[in-house]
């Protein structure tokens, strides 16, 4: 049997960890443009005169834009190449970052936070495909799980920096920091990464045209179902982010630095768990690692809803969110390597949907939370734990485990999972 070669393989150490930094910073961009204001919420409330709910649209408002961006970024870059649309993003993610800074009412904030979303977009979609153009088998597992780390550790360690940040600035002075990184990102993208989709490789037969390759992705069985269970993690993770500030700040009554605190701890638990999935996917299939924690996740928003809902105190919530977390850094890597691996050919594209799929399914969350308060953490607990059942009924109803193939080097190009 031959084994299988790809572009990254003649990467140095040196430049693997180079792709992996500047990559990271572009991933982290989305999560970092959606959450760093959290602490700043009840603020922003005060200011605007605003209710919870409406504040909380902010939230809504940009994950709608980031799902949406990627959908026109994402098959763009699959037809001109990965730099331009990442260049073209990055800039109208800087502007939009000015006008929320600037901005004179909710309206205008609701706005250019929607803005803001669509220029996040670009980074995360080019990032994941950039290194599908590059990498398979293992070393796909592997450059996925990195940046799988900074996808989920940039939504928990966003707040705890803009908690420090406001020991300094006002709220405004935060999407001033944003425009800033947005800035660098963009000086760092055109001057390290090169073009990873050259022309011969943009119009394969049967996937060179936008609607054929929305095609072979949206009849990928195994796809669309792991799109959906990384959408519903996604809405119990954004959940407990747009419940924590309200909830740990005004009813366990931490102030915005003590927030920032929790959320590092539950970092760490995520960052490990994250990189041990790369190294539990050598031995096992990613869908029946997701088997495995999946339930757990469902488990612990159980235990946050049931430790309020008994007045229980604050122990059990707070391991409740850190065992969810945890296992959201070891899922996250087992549903992108499960998403990407069989669709080279049509990585932006297939990249693109992951994403908004996930942002999608996700924006429902925080309106929810707002219904039904954030005065416990039942609320935040349920739709944690609700998004999840979910979740696990569709990985054994669509996706199958026990007919999941394991990732090797050899294996790289065909689906992970029977179809």
């Amino acid at each position: 049997m031959t084994t299988l070669t790809h572009p990254g393989d003649a990467l140095s150490r040196s430049s693997r960890v180079l792709y992996v930094v500047v990559l990271g910073a572009l991933v982290a961009l989305g999560p970092f443009t959606i959450d760093l204001y959290l602490p700043a919420f009840p603020v922003v409330a005060e200011e605007f005169a605003g209710s919870e709910t409406l504040i909380q649209l902010t939230l809504t408002a940009t994950m709608i834009g980031f799902g949406l961006g990627q959908l026109v970024v994402g098959p763009w870059s699959d037809t001109v190449g990965r730099r331009l649309p990442l260049i073209l993003a990055t800039t109208v993610h800087v502007g939009a970052s000015l006008g929320v800074a600037f901005s004179p009412d909710i309206t205008w904030l609701l706005v250019f936070r929607v803005l803001q979303g669509v220029g996040a977009s670009g980074g995360g979609v080019v990032a994941m495909a950039t290194v599908r153009d590059l990498f398979g088998g293992q070393p796909l597992v592997r450059m996925l799980s990195r940046l799988a780390l900074v996808t989920s550790l940039a939504p928990i360690l966003a707040p705890v920096i803009g908690s420090q940040l406001l020991v300094l600035l006002d709220w405004r002075g935060l999407f001033l920091a944003l425009a800033a990184y947005g800035v660098l990102v963009l000086v760092l993208a055109s001057t390290l990464i090169t073009e990873t989709l050259p022309p011969e490789r943009r119009r394969v037969r049967g996937h060179s045209t936008m609607a054929q390759r929305y095609r072979a992705v949206l009849s990928d069985r195994v796809f669309i179902g792991v799109a959906l269970i990384a959408g519903l993690m996604f809405s119990g993770l954004f959940a407990y982010l747009s419940a924590s500030s309200f909830l740990f700040q005004d009813v366990y009554g931490f102030d915005a630095q003590q927030y920032g605190i929790l959320f590092a701890v539950n970092s760490i638990g995520l960052a490990l768990s994250s990189q041990v999935a790369s190294r539990l996917m050598r031995r096992f299939a990613p869908a029946r690692i997701l088997a495995v924690s999946l339930p757990i996740m469902a488990l612990a928003g159980v235990t946050a809803a049931a430790a309020a809902a008994l007045d229980l105190g604050l122990g059990p919530v707070v391991v409740g969110t850190f065992v969810f977390l945890s296992c959201a850094g070891l899922s996250f890597p087992c549903i992108q390597v499960t998403a990407l691996a069989p669709h080279g050919a049509e990585a932006g594209t297939a990249a693109a949907l992951l994403g908004a799929i996930n942002f999608g399914v996700a924006s429902l969350s925080a309106p929810l939370i707002g219904i039904f308060g954030t005065e416990s953490a039942i609320p935040m607990g349920l739709v944690m734990a609700g998004a999840l059942t979910l979740a696990t009924l569709l990985l054994w109803i669509v996706v199958r485990p026990l007919r999941a193939r394991r990732i090797d080097d050899e294996s790289a190009e065909l689906a992970v999972a029977a179809h």
